[in-house]
């Protein structure tokens, strides 16, 4: 298993709770369209990525950020430069 591989699943964990649809997750899943979160679902798993991973992700980060695999892209770049 990869590093991004272990990132997508501890995501996809994170994910779980907000995912009230049951709505399988892959990188092409988006946030807004597929799983239909509003912005303050989005705050609240923003934070618990941001504990998970000790990083933080910037207001132009979240903004760029659409599907799952953007999420995951942009946490291993984050944890690498830490």
């Amino acid at each position: 298993m990869t590093d991004r591989d272990e990132t997508f699943d501890k995501v996809a964990k994170l994910i779980a709770p907000f995912n009230k649809k049951g709505v399988p997750l892959a990188d092409a899943t988006t946030f807004a369209g597929d799983l239909e979160w509003d912005s303050l679902v989005v705050m609240d798993f923003v934070a618990s990525v941001e504990d998970e991973f000790d990083i933080l992700i910037t207001m132009n980060m979240q903004a760029e950020i659409e599907n799952v695999g953007q999420l995951v892209d942009a946490v291993e770049s984050l944890k690498n430069e830490g």
